[in-house]
């Protein structure tokens, strides 16, 4: 059985990467890394863990354990600087290898590390062992546009998140005092997630982020100009894709349904005034847009079954 560690598993991402490990059939869990919870239990995450997962160690040291592969769940600078250990896969969830441009990369976060392979496993799977996770917002886009490439060169992407993409740290814009009751864009015009976009697509995009009051999900709804049968075309790329599901002509895709899950819905309309077609993507953005995607991805560097403990079946309320 394949060995695996997670560093920085305090967080949201981390914490739901290692809820999947755990459900693994084959995986098996190594090492928890944490450097504010090294030498504790793994309960002191969540009560829920007692007993059924290792003790915290440092970051350090779980880079160390040998694991057959190792789950970045750290931030982008902390990425950036990781020494990847020789022979075991990577997969990075921060932006830090994302952008292929040294240039954008830099611009958009600060540092210019290189890129890793870019994964999301029905569009563009990954090559070799140090794998860049994409970005929530980029997942659920990329999920609707990217097999329309070819048929349009340029899209309008309204998207909307819950509070847990910000990530567990605390800040004065995810108060539940002004999230609560609440819709705001933010980053108007000059989101990270753009440029990804926009590199996987080979055309630039116009991409507006919310906030959304939940917790969980994200909700993607793309604009473009084609003469395409869009419907068939998306039908055809995921057709054999378990983790994506292209709904009838009379269903929207709903955040209820992918909250908790590491599927992807997606809706395919038309504005019968202005003849836009309209793609939405619904998914979860600590699901099929972080942890999720991460699991497949390192079942596919793994030679694993693709989707070997994630969460894809059931009718939750």
């Amino acid at each position: 059985m394949a060995t695996a560690a997670i560093i920085g598993t305090g967080g949201y991402v981390g914490q739901e990467t290692l809820d999947r490990v755990l459900a693994h059939p084959e995986l098996e869990l190594s090492a928890l890394g944490s450097d504010t919870l090294a030498g504790q239990d793994a309960a002191r995450l969540d009560p829920r863990l007692d007993g059924s997962a290792p003790a915290f160690v440092t970051n350090a040291e779980a880079r160390s354990s040998g694991a057959d592969v190792l789950f970045l769940c750290l931030s982008t600078a902390q990425a950036a600087a990781f020494d990847p250990p020789a022979g075991a896969v990577v997969v990075d969830l921060s932006g830090a290898h994302r952008l292929t441009d040294p240039a954008l990369a830099v611009a958009w976060y600060d540092t210019a590390p290189g890129a890793w392979s870019y994964g999301l496993p029905e569009l563009y799977p990954p090559s070799g062992r140090l794998i860049a996770n994409p970005g929530c917002y980029a997942t659920a886009a990329l999920l609707a546009l990217g097999p329309l490439a070819g048929v349009t060169e340029s899209a309008v992407i309204d998207a909307k998140s819950g509070v847990s993409g910000a990530g567990k740290s605390l800040s004065a814009s995810s108060h539940a005092g002004v999230v609560l009751e609440n819709l705001s864009p933010y980053s108007v015009g000059a989101h990270r997630h753009a440029p990804e976009i926009a590199q996987q697509l080979g055309f630039a995009v116009c991409f507006v982020p919310h906030l959304l009051p939940v917790r969980r999900g994200l909700l993607a709804t793309c604009y473009i100009q084609t003469s395409a049968d869009v419907r068939e075309l998306l039908e055809t790329a995921y057709a054999d894709c378990p983790a994506v599901r292209v709904l009838g002509e009379d269903v929207t895709p709903e955040l209820s349904r992918v909250q908790g899950t590491d599927a992807a819905e997606l809706g395919v309309f038309t504005d019968g005034a202005t003849g836009t077609t309209i793609v939405i993507c619904a998914l979860d953005n600590l699901g099929k847009g972080a942890a999720g995607q991460a699991v497949q991805n390192a079942n596919l560097a793994l030679d694993l079954e693709p989707t070997a403990g994630l969460r894809l079946t059931g009718v939750l309320v």
